[in-house]
């Protein structure tokens, strides 16, 4: 399954590329609207992209009597990306949207780099939001951790049935003629080519520790890009950055990751899956 990184494409604006998708993916909503944090908010680096939005956002109710409606117009499966500062916003949230039929599946933002953190773990945010809603539930978690596999292992003990990995990593980047930060609030989140090993290694790394289903996301610009996630242990991918650059991304990929399966030997993508890992590959050749 194809799917759009939260925060990097807007379907009401460009609901073609949406349309391409095999899922669209909101940006995160919140409780309260929010107005972000101060510009400049985005910055080009030699290998990715900086980003500090800092979860700008109409709120839940607005998103709901607005936004949601005309998001359903689109016609492909809805996942609402989540955020808060604290365990409860992340509760009601889900609670909030669990009588939506047309919401396909929630994401869990428990990793912005460009917020300040929520008080509480990931597992007690998982934890809280399964028992507020029935939908299902994948926690977007950061690579910036000591150990992205506890991690991982955490949410699927409180309920987690998938991984969205990775979100951005905190980076800053100075201008070169007055060597201040380009972006407003200093550092800010890279996304783009850089992130792409720390991506793969968190992709394997959870996919061994858990076995959970994983959405992929990092870098990806080709189609080989996106078959090396699946081959990590990604059963899903998500494109993010390229898509400021090249809207007819998801169209291209879909049609680069067939023929890259196919120049490895294997039938259809899916066939990859987890190849990647030693015990994968000899499961296949016994």
């Amino acid at each position: 399954m194809l799917l759009n990184a939260s925060g990097c494409l807007d379907a009401l604006v460009a609901p073609d590329v949406a349309r391409a998708l095999d899922a669209f993916v909101t940006k995160t909503v919140t409780p309260l609207p929010r107005d972000g944090n101060t510009p400049v908010r985005i910055a080009e680096t030699d290998v990715g992209m900086l980003n500090s939005i800092g979860l700008a956002n109409p709120g839940i109710d607005r998103f709901l009597t607005g936004s949601l409606q005309r998001l359903e117009q689109l016609g492909v499966p809805l996942w609402v990306s989540v955020g808060g500062f604290e365990t409860d916003d992340y509760a009601d949230l889900c609670s909030r949207l669990d009588d939506y039929a047309s919401v396909s599946a929630i994401e869990l933002n428990v990793s912005c780099p460009n917020v300040e953190a929520p008080a509480e773990s990931a597992a007690q945010i998982v934890a809280a939001a399964r028992v507020a809603t029935r939908k299902p539930l994948w926690a977007k978690l950061s690579p910036a951790v000591p150990d992205v596999g506890e991690v991982a292992k955490a949410a699927q003990a409180a309920g987690a049935d998938g991984l969205a990995l990775v979100n951005t990593i905190r980076a800053l980047k100075l201008d070169p003629s007055t060597l201040r930060p380009a972006l407003g609030p200093g550092q800010g989140g890279l996304s783009g080519p850089a992130l792409k090993p720390v991506a793969l290694a968190a992709v394997a790394t959870c996919y061994r520790a858990t076995g959970l289903p994983i959405v992929g996301m990092g870098g990806i610009r080709t189609g080989l890009d996106a078959l090396e996630f699946v081959a990590a242990g990604a059963q899903h991918v998500a494109v993010g950055t390229t898509l400021f650059a090249d809207p007819g991304a998801p169209t291209r990929i879909r049609v680069e990751l067939h023929a890259a399966a196919q120049e490895r030997g294997w039938n259809t993508y899916e066939d990859a899956y987890a190849a990647a890992h030693e015990e994968a590959l000899s499961l296949r050749t016994t």
